[in-house]
């Protein structure tokens, strides 16, 4: 998505004219970091890099989060375990409620897994948001030094199914891509060539200390099934027939369709403006 918006933007208003900014923090992959740099070196854009662990670490973005995670296995040790939280991986199978589960990873590959109490889960969100809230800060401030516009990278899955943080990603100026399935963005993707690596790259947030794909985090269905079962959804479309078209049980287009419904009403509320109380 960002490589995508970044080649977008270049095309549009030249390369001379646009910024990349790479913000990594303790918990990054290092590999983000060398392919945002193939990418923007390809498309000849300029490159910041901002390391937002210290500031993190100041705003207890770390403490808060391990307190949380305590919650859950008290004998945490974020030197030397790595956690991800995830969602049920058998939508199709199984469907039931969105409830999170915690899995902490051991340095010798052993894994644990344990449901959230939603004291627990609430913590571990609410100081992981502030990665995306301290990110969108450092955005402005280049932009505004710049008199730059803030472009935004959240594709139509990620903002109307409510998977981006409300005044962190979602906090920017302008949207090029929330109209396109991610299997659009893919498409478009090939089209500009973004480099195949960056492609072919798990999706993912990028926000946890192990490697999280947003299928496991939060969409619970590859992109290739989800965008055209949500898209029969939108278009009312019988659950039979995108059922027939993609080999699946009706029940099962049932089941996603049921899921897509209630995350999109769940994280209206990401989507809404603040409310005024001024008189009309």
């Amino acid at each position: 998505d960002s490589a995508t918006v970044l080649a977008l933007t270049a095309r549009a208003l030249g390369a001379d004219r646009a910024l990349a900014l790479i913000m990594p923090e303790k918990d990054s992959s290092p590999d983000s970091e060398v392919l945002a740099r193939e990418v923007a070196a390809q498309l000849g854009v300029g490159v910041v890099k901002e390391d937002m662990t210290a500031a993190l670490s100041e705003l207890g973005c770390y403490e808060r989060r391990d307190a949380a995670v305590r919650e859950v296995f008290r004998d945490y040790d974020p030197r030397r375990d790595r956690v991800k939280i995830v969602l049920p991986g058998d939508l199709l199978d199984q469907g039931g409620l969105n409830v999170f589960s915690l899995v902490r990873v051991s340095p010798e590959g052993g894994h644990e897994r344990q449901l959230l109490s939603p004291s627990a889960y609430l913590g571990i969100v609410a100081a992981s948001n502030m990665k995306q809230r301290t990110r969108m800060l450092t955005l402005y401030y280049h932009a505004e030094r710049r008199n730059y516009a803030v472009v935004g990278t959240a594709n139509k899955n990620e903002h109307g199914q409510g998977f981006f943080v409300k005044y962190g990603d979602g906090g920017v100026d302008v949207q090029p891509i929330q109209h396109l399935y991610k299997t659009q963005v893919y498409q478009l993707a090939r089209h500009l060539r973004i480099p195949q690596r960056i492609i072919d790259r798990t999706p993912s947030s990028d926000t946890y200390s192990e490697g999280c794909s947003q299928e496991e985090f939060y969409f619970r269905l590859p992109f290739e099934l989800m965008d055209v079962m949500w898209y029969g959804l939108e278009h009312e479309v019988p659950a039979r027939m995108v059922a027939r078209e993609l080999g699946l049980s009706e029940e099962q287009v049932g089941r996603a369709y049921r899921d897509l419904a209630r995350k999109a009403r769940a994280t209206q509320y990401l989507r809404t403006d603040p409310i005024s109380f001024a008189p009309e």
